[in-house]
């Protein structure tokens, strides 16, 4: 037997928009008007002498010139590159991290929560003051991780300090923030565990599966879900990375180095890149650097997206 649905009259949508109106309101002014507003400056040649209030005044428009130059311009290139590394510097660690924490602790243990919430913790704290908080134990000569370096005997390392030696700059950044993020994958892949049925497990176990074969054959492939989020969360986070290059290189960007005949920051991240960008008063050129790391966003996303989801 089946039943019809019951039909939504006129009315009844009228009396809903009282209920979404303030949704609407609110999605149009913070969310939809900035994004376009922001594509219009990209189109535009925006100064810190242009005024803001006069769009159709002061603003020149140039099309799409504003996106031609960042796409040959080496900063940007290398901003994209060093945006690659620190993605792949924190992603996959990062997940990794967070299973085996995971997996240490989805079980019976003396004090579990105390552990869980220690491991967690971190990443609650305010990313800029974990980044000053590291910036220290970096620090060269004095620092802990600089004594640790130099027992070891790199004792050249240790006394120029990895965030002054541009090959260490983005993998001392990104250890530090493997490392504060950890919990929350941790958190994330508790919950996936514990909603995984128990009697797959004890299939596995029937036919005979080692942990190594449970663990790459059974938990890791429903576990699909939850990697791709992080994927892609751990994706957009890498083009939005700024403070804690802020913090931990001094507001510069990294150690400077020479790539093409031009001068470049080590760690001039994507996320750094365009706040340096407006901070120059080049508002039309960052607002099309925004756009230019969206679009990167969105494919990256796609492509893992359809990778992770190609065995379901």
């Amino acid at each position: 037997m089946t039943h019809a649905r019951p039909r939504i009259t006129l009315r009844q949508d009228l009396a809903a928009l009282p209920f979404l109106a303030p949704f609407f309101a609110v999605f149009l002014l913070f969310i939809a008007y900035p994004i376009f507003y922001s594509l219009w400056l990209s189109v535009h040649q925006v100064t810190i002498f242009s005024d803001f209030y006069d769009i159709f005044g002061t603003m020149t428009y140039v099309g799409l010139e504003n996106y031609a130059h960042i796409l040959t311009s080496v900063q940007f290139w290398w901003a994209v590159g060093a945006t690659f590394i620190y993605a792949v510097l924190t992603i996959i660690p990062g997940i990794a991290l967070s299973l085996f924490l995971a997996l240490m602790l989805n079980r019976r243990l003396m004090g579990l929560g105390v552990m869980r919430s220690g491991f967690f913790i971190p990443h609650v704290f305010d990313i800029y003051v974990v980044g000053i908080v590291w910036l220290l134990l970096y620090y060269p000569g004095s620092g802990l991780v600089s004594r640790f370096i130099a027992m070891i005997g790199a004792s050249e390392t240790a006394r120029q300090g990895v965030l002054d030696n541009p090959m260490l700059t983005l993998p001392a950044i990104t250890f530090a923030m493997v490392l504060k993020n950890a919990g929350f994958g941790m958190i994330l892949f508790l919950v996936s565990l514990n909603n995984i049925n128990p009697s797959i497990i004890e299939a596995a176990d029937v036919d005979g599966a080692s942990r190594r074969q449970k663990l790459f054959h059974v938990i890791i492939p429903l576990l699909r879900p939850m990697i791709l989020f992080l994927v892609v969360t751990g994706t957009v986070g890498s083009i939005n990375a700024f403070a804690e290059i802020y913090a931990m290189t001094n507001d510069t960007g990294g150690v400077p180095v020479e790539v093409l005949g031009e001068t470049v920051q080590s760690a001039r991240t994507g996320g750094y890149h365009l706040f340096r960008t407006f901070d120059e008063g080049r508002y039309g050129e960052a607002a099309a650097v925004s756009f230019v790391f969206m679009i990167f966003a969105l494919v990256i996303s796609f492509i893992n997206f359809r990778l992770l989801r190609s065995s379901d």
